[in-house]
């Protein structure tokens, strides 16, 4: 494989923020577009790799950032999901020129993988019903739909995030 996963680094924090908010605008994930209060969050990576673990995936040769992930725990801030003994990731980006390399999906194994190294023993994640070339990659990874996990994240709208859950 072509592509290293690791840590995020301090230097790289802000680029991997525009990055992320850039697949998010231009994949059509934002609801109210560039006006979206979600952005902010998204921008904000500094937050997430305090907050969390902050993963890329870069390419091998050049180092360049490719992609990134935050993995959380329950009971920290990025976990809006998982219970007692259950993880999750969020904020799954690749730059669009770096797809179909396998950088989304080593993402994800990583994350698994992390998980199974703390002892937990599901993951569990959120997405929008549209992402459905993430559905099957997390169909692949043996993710299955969770409907009673299913939430809005802000109430009062007609935006419902789809949870899946894979035993580790």
């Amino acid at each position: 494989m072509d592509i290293t996963i690791r840590r995020a680094r301090d230097e790289e924090l802000d680029a991997i923020g525009e990055l992320t908010a850039r697949v998010y605008l231009g994949d059509g994930l934002l609801d109210f577009e560039d006006s979206d209060p979600y952005l902010a969050t998204l921008r904000d990576a500094r937050r997430r790799a305090a907050e969390a673990e902050l993963l890329v995936a870069a390419d091998a040769a050049s180092d360049e950032v490719l992609g990134a992930v935050a993995f959380a725990v329950h009971g920290g801030a990025y976990a809006e999901l998982a219970r007692p003994g259950e993880g999750e990731f969020r904020m799954l980006a690749v730059r669009p020129e770096s797809r179909r390399r396998g950088a989304a999906e080593a993402l994800v194994r990583a994350c698994l993988d992390r998980a199974r190294a703390l002892g937990l023993r599901r993951i569990v994640i959120s997405s929008q019903h549209s992402m459905t070339a993430a559905h099957r990659l997390y169909e692949r990874l043996g993710f299955i739909r969770a409907p009673e996990r299913d939430w809005a994240p802000l109430p009062g709208t007609d935006i419902t995030l789809w949870a899946f859950t894979v035993e580790l």
